[in-house]
């Protein structure tokens, strides 16, 4: 329930109610879309999100993290934790709204670091849902993973531009992307290029199968093979490649947590209904004190989640750093959530890890969260690094 303060509050009396029109569309629209044989279907999920994305626009929830001017509603990151958690409880929630990764974090990107030319020629496109975009940084080993200090990747300049050299791994959004964010080393420096599908010499080898669905463009092994790219496709300045890695990776994490806790609070929500009704040993599951005890812990956990993650899209509001808190927001948002979703499927038991509920899926989803935009133990060494060499108190 809202305080008094934010019902006198007209903005927040707005984002309340753009909150309760996503909750009416992923509850009527897009979860009725959900189905096991789309899950990891490229194009069944590409043609379903394309016609979920139409009637989003149709009912004014399209894009809620891009300017106004970008088609989008133009919310701040406080706003966004409302909106994305509730666009989270759908599978395919966030991919209609077009405020899902890969995309949500590209956008934001190319806002951020684009000129004239690749703003129309990139953001436009992804902004209205025409195309697709993925970013290339995981490389099989030796290359880099959780440290992009590791990176094989390689462009060397050329008389008219740069030749690019690489093989990239798990690249989310991958398959049949338009074009690809690659971050590759050069003389000067890690570097940020965009290079676009039909290039000589990029090849997608194949979508890598991994236990998650609803996954856009897949995850896609991909090869750069002396790929010729003109000196418009660096984005941004060159040798700046991980300093934008970082500016993209901070809201991104952000950005899964408040997804995550849609999702989990939808698999607690179907916990929840499933034990005030499963009968066992002559009582309802509900009446079991250690169920009740799996339900209250799980309501801690997300309340716990979500003002962490408040927290943190306040300051970045505000425009203050937010490296520290965005590390512990991951760290605790990803096992804090995994435990709820853990604790609905062994609430419902053998239903729980069936294809007769989302929950299944949505647990699946949950575990490589703990894994994404930087494995938790590399956040938690980075954390306590700093907090030992800062002298940073409790």
């Amino acid at each position: 329930m809202m305080s008094t303060e934010k019902l006198n509050d007209p903005a927040a009396r707005d984002v309340a109610a753009l909150r309760q029109r996503v909750r009416a569309f992923i509850d009527g629209v897009a979860i009725p879309m959900e189905r096991p044989g789309i899950a990891q279907d490229v194009d069944a999920l590409d043609e379903a999100v394309g016609r979920l994305r139409v009637q989003a626009r149709e009912a004014g929830i399209y894009a809620p993290q891009l300017p106004t001017e970008w088609g989008g509603l133009g919310l701040g990151w406080e706003a966004c934790c409302e909106i994305f958690e509730e666009a989270g409880r759908g599978l395919l929630g966030p991919l209609a709204l077009n405020c899902a990764p890969p995309d949500q974090p590209n956008m934001l990107t190319l806002l951020e670091l684009g000129n004239a030319g690749q703003l129309r020629r990139y953001l436009a496109p992804l902004a209205r849902g025409e195309k697709r975009a993925c970013f290339a940084m995981t490389e099989p080993a030796p290359g880099a993973g959780s440290d992009p200090g590791m990176l094989r990747t390689r462009a060397e300049r050329c008389a008219d531009g740069w030749v690019l050299d690489g093989h990239k791994k798990f690249i989310s959004g991958g398959v049949k992307a338009d074009f690809a964010l690659v971050e590759a080393d050069t003389d000067e420096g890690v570097t940020l290029f965009i290079v676009e599908a039909g290039t000589p010499g990029y090849r997608v080898a194949r979508d890598i199968p991994t236990i998650t669905g609803y996954q856009i463009g897949g995850h896609a092994e991909m090869h750069f093979d002396r790929c010729k790219l003109p000196g418009a496709a660096v984005l941004g300045k060159v040798g700046k490649g991980l300093q934008y890695a970082q500016l993209r990776l901070e809201p991104a994490r952000l950005s899964h947590c408040m997804r995550f806790i849609g999702r989990a609070s939808r698999a607690l929500e179907l916990a929840q209904a499933y034990v005030q009704e499963r009968e066992s040993f002559g009582s309802r599951l509900a009446e079991l004190q250690q169920v009740q005890a799996m339900i209250a812990d799980s309501h801690i956990d997300l309340h716990a989640a979500r003002l962490m993650t408040r927290h943190c899209a306040r300051r970045m509001d505000a425009g203050l750093p937010v490296k520290h808190e965005s590390s512990m927001a991951k760290v605790f948002v990803s096992e804090a959530v995994n435990r709820v979703v853990d604790r609905a499927v062994q609430l419902m038991g053998a239903l729980g890890v069936s294809d007769d509920t989302p929950v299944s899926m949505i647990w699946r989803e949950a575990r490589p969260f703990r894994i994404y935009d930087g494995a938790n133990e590399l956040h938690r060494a980075t954390l306590g690094r700093r907090i030992l060499a800062h002298q940073l108190l409790p």
